[in-house]
């Protein structure tokens, strides 16, 4: 039997799993289904998120390792790794089709018109201005941030990150040799918010960067101009680069507002800036090693050259030009689903499981749960406590959110990523990823209430 025959049958049979998995959750049995649910209807657009779409079976991090790590009699949904559930856009598709016609993948010129792609979609959608002179295409962000760090914070030296924050920011500083400074948001009435305070101490004479994540990945926060400035200022004046990854601004929720670094006020805060983007989010392509970053500061970009070396493959130029060149009406709609999603994720908890608390985040497709009373209702932090006395002294300690996840995987078939993965300020949360069918999210929830009861 050929590859793609096995696939298609694995594909097949995993579909029908999951279909009869979705089939089974009783809209009866809650008193939030997507039966009741009124949220925006996005149903009846041109693009079916809605059909669940399986990837078992393609070595999917988000489906495939789970299975691996927990047994696939204990993943019904896997709800962590932050990549979508979703077909790619058409335009996409073709555009990969059409390129596979030819049958050689010698040396690839980047494209004049792949440039222009990216400098069109922000200045239309956001205002932002990019030199051209001043963009450096990357295969991907993480490479990127990589070759900044070697550029302004030598080994040994601290880089500042807001935390609870993205959990690739501390490999990133750990590859290049340096140490991460936490700067913990504070949480006040269920929203994030920036500790200048806190910021201006930590920053010292071996203190050369700080990561921004706008908007946060996990929280969810669209920081808000005055946040922004401030933030620039005391970097600014502290001579600390700041570096902004906005990979996540596509996905803004109803009624918020996403503002670019790029676009403040003040041009010497501007100025001392880098900014990070890609594609991989908004359009799902990140197996395609991608990214782009731009500064308007070409003192800059010619240093971070000297540590600039990226390695694109051809496809990952396709796709990414008819993402920006052909998907921005599959992505408004995409946006407006998640949108939905979010609000159907707070309504069936605020219904059915008030043991986890929710606010709906301003954007990503990500929902930062505080699972603190699920934790207390199990005894997760009793159990941790146990295990530690009988761990190895080379493995890391366990945690109660360790043990929650577990627990959430055994009881409810679901994995979510735990809390404490994001730095300080994660402890009694759960990050859920919601980039999915919402029939599969609602087996997910539905799962988790059931174990709850």
């Amino acid at each position: 039997m050929s590859g793609n025959k096995r696939l298609n049958r694995r594909a097949f049979l995993s579909n029908a799993r999951i279909a009869a998995l979705v089939g089974a959750v009783g809209t009866g049995a809650t008193a939030t289904s997507m039966a009741g649910f009124e949220g925006d209807d996005t149903s009846g657009g041109r693009y079916d998120f809605d059909t669940p779409y399986n990837r078992i079976g393609t070595d999917s991090v988000k489906w495939d390792r789970q299975i691996r790590l927990f047994g696939k009699e204990n993943i019904a949904v896997g709800m962590g790794i932050a990549d979508m559930d979703f077909k790619c856009a058409p335009a996409i598709t073709k555009a990969l089709t059409e390129r596979i016609k030819h049958e050689n993948w010698g040396y690839m010129d980047v494209p004049r018109a792949y440039t222009e792609g990216i400098i069109n979609w922000n200045q239309r959608r956001y205002g932002i201005d990019i030199n051209p002179d001043l963009l450096l295409i990357t295969d991907g962000v993480h490479p990127g941030i990589i070759s900044v760090l070697k550029t302004f914070s030598p080994p040994g030296s601290r880089v500042i990150v807001q935390t609870p924050t993205y959990d690739g920011f501390y490999s990133d500083i750990a590859y290049v040799g340096c140490k991460p400074e936490e700067n913990p948001l504070k949480l006040i009435n269920g929203r994030y918010v920036m500790d200048f305070e806190d910021l201006e101490r930590r920053i010292g004479h071996d203190t050369n960067t700080l990561i921004l994540c706008n908007p946060h990945n996990p929280t969810g926060n669209c920081w808000s101009r005055e946040d922004l400035t401030t933030l620039g200022e005391i970097c600014t004046r502290r001579r600390v680069v700041v570096l902004a990854d906005e990979i996540h601004c596509d996905f803004v929720t109803k009624g918020n507002k996403y503002t670019p670094y790029n676009t403040l006020d003040k041009k010497e805060i501007v100025r001392n800036s880098i900014t990070f983007k890609a594609a991989s989010k908004s359009f799902g392509l990140s197996a395609f090693k991608n990214g782009w970053m731009f500064s308007e500061n070409a003192d800059y970009i010619a240093r971070v050259k000297a540590n600039h070396k990226p390695d694109l493959n051809t496809l990952g130029i396709v796709a990414n030009q008819a993402a920006y060149a052909q998907g921005a009406d599959w992505l408004e709609q995409l946006v407006q689903y998640i949108n939905a999603s979010h609000d159907f994720v707070e309504s069936f908890l605020r219904a059915n499981i008030p043991l986890i608390q929710f606010v709906k985040p301003q954007a990503t497709y990500l929902a930062w749960l505080d699972v603190s009373k699920v934790e207390a209702k199990i005894g997760a932090q009793e159990i941790a406590a146990e295990a530690n006395k009988k761990r190895n002294a080379s493995m890391k300690p366990v945690t109660p959110e360790m043990v929650l996840e577990r627990w959430f995987v055994e009881k409810a078939k679901v994995q979510m990523n735990p809390g404490p993965n994001y730095g300080l300020g994660g402890q009694g949360h759960m990050r859920m990823n919601i980039a999915t069918s919402r029939k599969t999210l609602e087996l997910a929830l539905t799962n988790i209430a059931s174990a709850l009861k």
